[in-house]
């Protein structure tokens, strides 16, 4: 998967629209970081030149199993490691899995919204 079709699959969720929040940061790395929101809550990050990693927010119990499971999976950094993970491209975590973990994400942190920001969601 290359960062287009990563793009396009996160931009295919309902209501999803992304966003680069850190435009005036002084790191590259952090510079670079498009975000992927669902209402007002962002529910992954990936950095769009460098492209080696997302960031997802799962369970915590499915945290620990996937970072036990994949080298690919690691607690995600700058972020809360019980329920966040960062998950790397070009490792043993295949694609499907992690359009899987995208979806899960983006339904934990939908479930999260105030119940306004889900209705007008759902309206679209």
């Amino acid at each position: 998967m290359n960062v287009e079709e990563f793009r396009e699959y996160c931009l295919s969720l309902k209501g999803v629209y992304e966003k680069m929040p850190f435009p005036n940061i002084p790191d590259k790395y952090s510079r670079d970081v498009l975000c992927f929101y669902i209402g007002s809550k962002w529910f992954c990050y990936v950095n769009i030149e460098v492209f080696d990693r997302c960031c997802l927010k799962t369970t915590p119990e499915t945290a620990e199993e996937l970072r036990e499971r994949y080298d690919g999976v690691r607690p995600a950094w700058h972020m809360n490691k019980r329920m966040w993970n960062d998950v790397y491209f070009d490792s043993d975590v295949p694609d499907e899995l992690i359009k899987s973990l995208v979806q899960q994400s983006y339904d934990i942190v939908f479930r999260s919204l105030p119940l306004k920001e889900r209705k007008s969601i759902q309206l679209l």
